[in-house]
């Protein structure tokens, strides 16, 4: 088991049981065990999982219950590559426990996800809040898990931001591997295909949201002339092919066209005043860009340049208020690859464990209301101000 002492600092940082994460290897034979002998002593509310399971995610989340307790809620998705208490891991369950004593939670199964059932998911989740009463002297934050292959996050995210406005939410899209295989959304061992997962969190700890792009936009520019916004695909650019322009507007040869050159070369949308990442994944056999964001005519892209990863993000991680106990994190598929191509796995991972950072790689991420790709998004818990 790896992990099983995590941050052990962290437990001297605040009052009452911090926040724990554990990795366990996704074939373990005594996965439930293990990670149940390292919550137990928290008294979890909540046991948060993200991997695949080589019991089967249902089974882990039935028998952790079963030695938990009917309390504690469990909740798992799959991922692309899992963030535990030594950074990046790969092949491994992260479970990560939030104490009963400093947390309360709600859970909301957004279902159809596909069909986009806007109306309906926002009568839900209106419900929901109203339900949960949340205690307005404590941090009130929300996380989402949607599943990748429906494709509907930024309808989504903006319908749970007029839903419940002001709450700050962040999350991750999930599926299994670096393939993009079929995600696994699961709550006390039911399976929910093609749902959000959405998480109301009340805590006594003070929370921050935290947000990393590395990439700052250049002077070229582009304007969506045709797309297909269901299927997140550009046509044009330019009035142009959209792989060819966007080959010219990259500087390179259309042919070279590969998905390192695509992590370098993101398109950006600019957003008030925030340019957020529309990564792209493929080029189509009819000369389009496949996108992991939605787009539509009209949209005026940047062509984004890619800056220092490890150096920007301890800056981010600096700036909080006070060090983080833990810092709940979703960092794209992307940004984990480029790290590998560059050789830097070991220093990010540094920086992850340094931060107490937990959590899982996803095929796109969620704050304030938007879907981006190829960020870092998360949310610090941190003790409460002193006095």
């Amino acid at each position: 088991m790896s992990g099983a002492a995590p941050w052990p600092e962290a437990a001297r940082a605040g009052a009452g049981a911090p926040p724990l994460a554990v990795s366990v290897p996704a074939e373990a034979t005594d996965m439930a065990a293990s990670i149940a002998r390292a919550m137990a002593p928290l008294d979890p509310a909540l046991v948060l999982l993200f991997g695949t399971p080589g019991c089967g995610m249902p089974e882990l989340g039935i028998e952790l219950r079963r030695r938990l307790g009917a309390d504690c809620r469990v909740v798992g998705c799959s991922s692309a590559g899992e963030i535990g208490p030594r950074g990046y891991c790969a092949a491994t369950v992260t479970a990560v426990g939030l104490p009963s004593a400093s947390f309360r939670v709600g859970i909301c199964v957004l279902r159809d996800q596909a069909l986009v059932p806007a109306s309906e998911w926002m009568a839900v989740l209106r419900r929901f809040h109203a339900d949960f009463r949340p205690d307005l002297r404590r941090s009130v934050f929300g996380v989402l898990l949607p599943d990748a292959h429906a494709r509907q996050e930024d309808v989504l995210t903006a319908t749970l931001d007029a839903a419940i406005p002001g709450l700050p939410v962040v999350g991750g899209s999930s599926a299994e591997g670096i393939l993009f295989a079929p995600s696994c959304q699961m709550v006390d061992g039911m399976i929910h295909s093609g749902a959000a997962l959405f998480l109301l969190v009340e805590t006594d700890l003070a929370v921050s949201e935290v947000l990393f792009s590395h990439f700052s936009p250049t002077d070229r520019r582009a304007v969506v002339t045709a797309a297909d916004p269901h299927n997140r695909i550009i046509l044009e650019l330019n009035a142009e092919p959209a792989a060819q322009e966007y080959a010219r507007l990259a500087g390179l040869r259309p042919d070279a066209l590969t998905p390192t050159e695509f992590a370098r070369h993101p398109l950006l949308l600019r957003t008030g005043k925030r340019h957020h990442v529309r990564a792209i994944r493929a080029v189509t056999p009819e000369g389009g860009l496949q996108l992991m964001s939605g787009t539509e005519p009209g949209h005026i892209l940047t062509l984004g340049r890619a800056m220092d990863m490890t150096r920007g993000f301890a800056e981010m991680m600096d700036a909080l208020p006070r060090p983080p106990l833990m810092v709940l994190g979703f960092d794209c598929i992307l940004r984990r690859l480029a790290l590998e191509r560059a050789g830097m796995i070991p220093q990010m991972s540094e920086l992850l464990a340094r931060y107490r950072v937990a959590g899982f790689n996803t095929y796109g991420e969620q704050h304030s209301g938007m879907h981006v790709n190829q960020t870092f998004v998360g949310m610090a818990l941190m003790p409460p101000e002193p006095g």
